[in-house]
């Protein structure tokens, strides 16, 4: 780009014609002025015209990747969607799973609770049954009244 500059400024003039310059003069030196820039815009056309190539293979390419990621956007979504039942089912289970696994643990702790209720009764029973026996026998002997 820096050589066509240069180019371009090679075929300026050197000086433009004020407005003090008769019509004749501003027409001869604007055309002697399109004649210098002919050549080197005759230069331009073929990289306008590969420029505007590129910008329109680029915009294919744009549009073609823009569909290949709505495609695969699509794909992702429609085998999400697939396997959303599947996997809805699955939590399912693992909840249900981790219920049971819950309860069974609850229901041995309280099975256990209740063995070690059990087994101090029965330590206590023979206590409980003398003391229930002796306050029986004091209310006996309360009821019968003095002797």
């Amino acid at each position: 780009m820096t050589g066509f500059r240069d180019l371009l400024a090679r075929f300026r003039p050197a000086a433009a014609p004020g407005p003090a310059a008769p019509e004749a003069v501003r027409a001869d030196r604007a055309a002697a002025r399109a004649a210098e820039l002919a050549a080197p815009l005759a230069l331009l056309a073929p990289a306008r015209a590969e420029g505007d190539r590129i910008r329109r293979e680029a915009a294919r390419e744009a549009d073609r990747r823009r569909r290949a990621a709505a495609d695969e956007a699509a794909r992702t979504v429609a085998r999400a969607r697939a396997a959303a039942p599947r996997v809805r089912a699955d939590t399912a289970a693992a909840a249900r799973a981790a219920a049971a696994d819950e309860a069974r643990r609850l229901l041995d702790g309280a099975e256990r609770r209740a063995e070690e209720l059990r087994r101090r009764a029965a330590r206590r029973a023979p206590a409980l049954a003398d003391r229930l026996a002796a306050e029986a026998a004091g209310r006996l002997d309360a009821l019968r009244g003095p002797p």
